[in-house]
């Protein structure tokens, strides 16, 4: 999904879920508002704090998209079924849709 498909999604009455797999230190810098951080590095022992999301539309992203990627292909072998990929990460967010978000 790119950016501005997400900022779309996002104004929906029923937007999607955000799921931000960067570390704390990435998350504390800068963060889509609403997101709930799991870093990629915990993911695997953490799965369950988002269980209740296996049916919900999650958009996951990182820094540039690589990241969550994995995260996305990691989720769906758990049985998260809606599952989408924010491309370039929120970086691309930052240059295409909020340039208040600092880029790094």
């Amino acid at each position: 999904m790119i950016p501005s498909e997400l900022a779309e999604r996002l104004r929906s009455p029923n937007p999607p879920r955000l799921l931000d797999v960067r570390e704390v230190e990435e998350h504390a810098f800068c963060a889509l508002s609403g997101s709930t951080l799991l870093p990629l590095s915990e993911l695997a022992e953490r799965t369950e704090d988002i269980a209740g999301w296996k049916d919900a539309e999650v958009v996951v992203y990182c820094h540039h998209g690589v990241r969550s990627a994995h995260a996305i292909g990691f989720l769906r072998s758990q049985g998260f079924t809606r599952l989408s990929n924010l491309a370039g990460g929120i970086d691309r967010w930052s240059t295409d849709v909020d340039p208040a978000i600092p880029r790094y």
